[in-house]
Order: structure tokens, then sequence, then C-alpha cells
């Protein structure tokens, strides 16, 4: 199955109100001309989960500079000036998550569990409107799975196959949010024949990443 797309291809895919993952960490590892693209078409009402909004003018940030997004799920904020304004404003609604317990949010979601008990947050703003459960006298929050539409990621390298390999930081909740998703597009630094890279350095199997972006 040919996998490879152009950036506007890619961004073509996504649609006002979608659900979108983003990879990376910081703007390491996002995948820097789809969301340039996805800038320049406009689409609207977007709910992105992602580790951080970035910067203003970095990867995922310019998705908030350019008010696209309606909801936000996130693990801190406080790198984009855009974020929090549109936060106080009321335009932007956010959700913060403590880092662990969103990334288990979704795993569990590409797992198939019911959720993750965790007793982070507890006696905090973080468990307002959650479930609690006790186990063995001991009392956790019920986090449920996130999922999204689509996933798009950033990653070193790709194989034509989609099998890939991230280095560093880039890393930050792809392979988690390659599970997660209905559709998976990757942007890759460096695309080389499938049988490259030695399996055990292979972090996303191809069988999760349905499209690939080919400059």
């Amino acid at each position: 199955m040919n996998k490879f797309v152009t950036v506007k291809e890619a961004a073509e895919k996504i649609h006002d109100g979608m659900t979108i993952m983003v990879g990376g960490f910081l703007g390491v590892g996002n995948p820097i001309a789809l969301i340039d693209e996805i800038v320049a078409r406009g689409v609207k009402d977007l709910t992105i989960i992602t580790n951080d909004t970035a910067y203003p003018e970095v990867g995922v940030g310019k998705l908030i500079t350019n008010h696209q997004v309606k909801n936000l799920i996130a693990t801190h904020i406080g790198t984009n000036n855009n974020t929090i304004d549109q936060m106080n404003s009321g335009e932007l609604n956010v959700t913060l998550q403590p880092q662990g317990t969103l990334a288990e949010q979704i795993r569990a979601a590409g797992a198939g569990l019911g959720g993750v008990l965790t007793q982070t947050g507890l006696g905090t703003i973080v468990e307002k409107g959650k479930e609690k459960i006790t186990i063995d006298g001991k009392e956790y929050l019920l986090e449920k799975p996130i999922h999204a539409d689509v996933a798009i990621l950033g990653a070193n390298i790709c194989d034509e196959s989609g099998n890939l390999v991230y280095k560093g930081t880039a890393q930050n909740f792809c392979p988690m949010m390659a599970t997660a998703a209905d559709m998976v597009i990757v942007e890759p630094q460096e695309i080389v024949a499938t049988g490259s890279i030695a399996p055990e350095n292979v972090k996303t199997p191809g069988i999760f990443v349905d499209y690939i972006i080919k400059k």
C-alpha cells in the first residue's frame, strides 16, 4: 500500500471540529510543515490534545495564535501567552492534566482499556467532576481514555512502510498517540527503504501509520 501524500493532501484530511492529537514537546517533534498548511487552510473549532502549545509562532502554537482551536487538552501552557490570553477571555476551553495522567489516558485508548486509576490530583481542582474509586482502602481518580480523530506526528526517520524512529524529546507522546487515533499522519525528516531500520529501533510500527508526508 502506498502511504505517501503531499503536505497539501495531508492537510485536506483535516476538517472543522476534528479532535487532533499533536506529538512533540515545545515544538520538537511537531509536524511543522503540516501544521503550517492547516493554518493556511483556516480550519476551525478544533480540539487539540498535546503535551503543550509550544510558542506563539512555533508548531502547534500557530494553531492557537490563529484562533483555530476551540478546546485544548494539555499538560502546560506557560510558554505561549496567546493560549493563556484566550483561556482567560473564555475563547479557548483548556483542560490541564498532569503529564503522566495524560500519557496514560492516551495509552488506555490505544490499548482498549476503560480508563486508568491514579491518586495524582486528589484534593485538587483536577478531581472536579471525576469519579472516585476505592481499592484496598485507598482512593483513586478514574481517568477515562482519550481518543482522537487524527494524530499528526513528526518523526526523524520513516521507512516506506511507515515504521518510525524518533530522537530525543521528539518522541514525546508520539508512540502512544499513534495507537489512539482513527487516522495517523506522519511528517518525517528522512524517508528510507523498508528494512533499513533495525527492528529494535522502531518506536511506532508502520501498521499504525496511514499516511506519510513526502516533501
